[in-house]
């Protein structure tokens, strides 16, 4: 019977624009039938009616005074002569008896009673002359609505925009507004994305796994004592796969699933976002267990102010005081799981950071060289490539590369390709859509003199000579001359990926990065402009070094780095002015003792430089090979090779020993 009821044709739906169409239907008929438009009446001339005044057949004339229209009426003898036979018969009007026989369009209007009025003189006759002024009802009742239609079209319109656009979901009529504004997802009609689709966050989609599968089998752990999470809070950097660990939820859960943004709770009128709060908890434990999705949680959870005296952030605060209650409440429904996402984690309320509302918070970092590779493998599937690319080589030559980054890289390859009428996708379009993205788009169009040209291939030689002297300096890839984006040259390095980054490091990269301007110091004896880029970097890793890090003995093992953040709103700093003093020397003498420790390594390899720089002048573009060909091989890669493997063997005896003296405790 069900499916008979599924298959039968389907009713009509009443639709609201039928009556207007109706109403419409009734105003014009009634214009028509009403103003005798359907009427056999005919026009004629000011002489015919005059004829028809001295033969007496005229029993009334009405003058239309602002039509310039005079309206003639029969005599009843008038209708009986076979002249007037064509507007004898009359149809069916609403107004019987007020249908005129014919019109007669006058000009001057006291002429043409002059003219009447002598007639009737004449003929003596008793016809009726009348004035009226003539009315259309159909427009004197659109003039008269017109304004109020206007006003109340243009109050519904702003509404609409106001309360989150027109005909958009729940909250798409003023009525509606209190409503939340969550989208259902639906695994039938959605592009589902599964747990396949995110590559690398292995512990990231363990705790997301195990999250739905509680949903899926709760026995499985309430049989053991343990309790459902309230939340799980995603952090990470832009870019890194949040949201698309959420829509992998969605794709794998068989429970519903409630996405919004925490923008959608923000709303110009006051109470509104408490009430969608309110609404969006409701609908899920509805459909409990569901599960909901909030992506960029820190729009409503900031940290609430102490001290709020202008009001500003009132109706924010009500909204996460009611997300704080719905999450862990005197009655709240433990079927309904929240997810959020968020790159700032360290401006959220404590509240809501507690156990028992997210319970776990999973951080997503950027994908390390092992991950990038399965990222690229994810990626490289929808792409036609000429070879079978060495992916190892393309996750080494990304390093620092979020997942988006890499689906930016994979898409802009592609894109390379088509340009230059390929079928296929080489290595060389992922490598130039590595430095399309990393350095911007080429300009080799850009005008640039040769004295200019000179200075910047010195530039990029000093850079690439000085790091590759450097022991703990980032080994070069290549260096260019060519302008891209706002740089009118750029040097590729490889950094090695480290945890942690100890100061003869950051000494050497510092240097490194001065040997730009040291090498037009060398040169030239001049300095120009041209090191804006690096002076902004080295003065942040100096200031680092001394304010963050500790690493500076002058200042000792104290840092000024709030992690909360809330420093940044201050109007203190938390040193004193003899201290700030101190800061700014210490900052100061470390980076010139690094300028200065670049001008004498150039200063003794200023012929190599000289020939690297020519080199760079003739060919625009160099890599590692012209390097390794006037400097010799890096002897510090060696050494790390060698490091390396002798850890390797370390590690290996350790285990070995651990085994053996493990056995010799078991056979005691």
């Amino acid at each position: 019977m069900a499916k008979e009821n599924n298959t039968g044709p389907k009713k009509p739906k009443f639709n609201t624009w039928w009556i207007y169409g109706l109403i419409a239907i009734l105003l014009i008929g009634f214009q028509f039938f009403g103003s005798g438009n359907f009427a056999n009446t005919k026009k004629a001339s000011t002489s015919e009616l005059q004829e028809y005044l001295r033969n007496g057949d005229i029993r009334k004339i009405l003058v239309i005074t602002n039509t310039r229209q005079a309206k003639i009426f029969l005599t009843e003898e008038a209708l009986n002569k076979e002249v007037h036979t064509d507007v004898a018969d009359q149809p069916f009007s609403l107004t019987a008896g007020a249908t005129p026989q014919y019109i007669v369009n006058y000009g001057d209007q006291q002429n043409f009673e002059n003219e009447i009025n002598e007639i009737k003189k004449e003929n003596n006759l008793d016809t009726e002359l009348t004035y009226d002024q003539e009315s259309n009802v159909l427009t004197e009742l659109l003039l008269t609505l017109l304004p109020f239609v206007l006003i109340i079209g243009i109050w519904i319109y702003l509404m609409r925009r106001m309360s989150g656009g027109a005909g958009g979901g729940a909250g798409g009529q003023i009525f509606n507004i209190g409503k939340s504004k969550a989208k259902l997802f639906d695994e039938k009609t959605d592009t589902r994305t599964s747990f396949k689709d995110v590559a690398g966050l292995e512990g990231a989609k363990e705790e997301v796994e195990e999250i739905v599968e509680f949903l899926r089998n709760p026995d499985k752990y309430t049989s053991l004592g343990g309790k459902i999470p309230k939340g799980a809070l995603l952090v990470g950097p832009p870019g890194t796969g949040k949201t698309l660990l959420a829509k992998a939820v969605a794709g794998e859960a068989k429970v519903p699933f409630f996405s919004l943004s925490g923008s959608d709770f923000v709303e110009m009128f006051v109470g509104v976002g408490a009430s969608r709060v309110r609404d969006l908890f409701k609908q899920a434990k509805d459909k409990s267990p569901a599960i909901i999705f909030i992506d960029e949680i820190d729009a409503i959870g900031r940290a609430r102010g102490k001290n709020n005296f202008t009001g500003s952030n009132d109706e924010r605060e009500n909204t996460l005081n009611q997300l704080l209650t719905e999450m862990d409440g005197f009655g709240t429904n433990t079927n309904v799981i929240v997810l959020a996402a968020t790159n700032r984690a360290d401006v959220l309320d404590k509240a809501l950071m507690r156990a028992g509302r997210f319970d776990r918070q999973i951080y997503v970092d950027l994908p390390d060289i092992r991950e990038r590779k399965e990222i690229f493998e994810v990626h490289l599937r929808p792409i036609k490539t000429a070879e079978t690319l060495d992916l190892d080589f393309l996750a080494k030559q990304t390093p620092g590369f979020s997942g988006a980054d890499i689906a930016n890289v994979c898409n802009e390859a592609a894109l390379i390709a088509a340009r230059k009428e390929k079928k296929a996708v080489s290595k060389q379009d992922f490598l130039d859509a590595v430095d399309r993205i990393v350095g911007g788009l080429e300009k080799k169009n850009k005008i640039i003199t040769p004295g200019e040209k000179e200075t910047i291939a010195y530039h990029e030689a000093g850079h690439a000579t000085v790091s590759w002297m450097l022991e703990h300096a980032a080994p070069l890839v290549k260096v260019t001359i060519v302008p891209r984006g706002q740089s009118l040259g750029a040097a590729w390095y490889l950094p090695e990926e480290r945890l942690i980054v100890r100061p003869e490091q950051m000494k050497d990269e510092m240097c490194a990065t001065l040997g730009g301007r040291a090498a037009e110091k060398v040169i030239f004896n001049k300095i120009s402009t041209g090191a804006l880029s690096d002076l902004e970097k080295v003065t942040k890793q100096a200031r680092a070094m001394v304010t963050i890090y500790g690493l500076n003995d002058e200042i000792g093992n104290l840092t000024y780095y709030d992690s909360s953040g809330q420093n940044e709103y201050g109007f203190s700093k938390p040193y004193s002015e003899q201290t700030a003093l101190t800061i700014d020397k210490e900052i100061s003498k470390l980076i010139e003792e690094q300028y200065e420790r670049a001008v004498d390594l150039l200063a003794k390899n200023k012929d190599k430089l000289t020939e690297l720089a020519e080199r760079l002048l003739e060919k625009e573009v160099i890599f590692k090979d012209d390097l390794e060909k006037i400097f010799g091989k890096r002897p510090f890669d060696k050494d790390k090779a060698l490091e390396a493997e002798e850890i390797a063997k370390k590690n290996k005896e350790n285990i070995s020993e651990t085994e053996t003296e493990t056995e010799t405790e078991t056979e005691k």
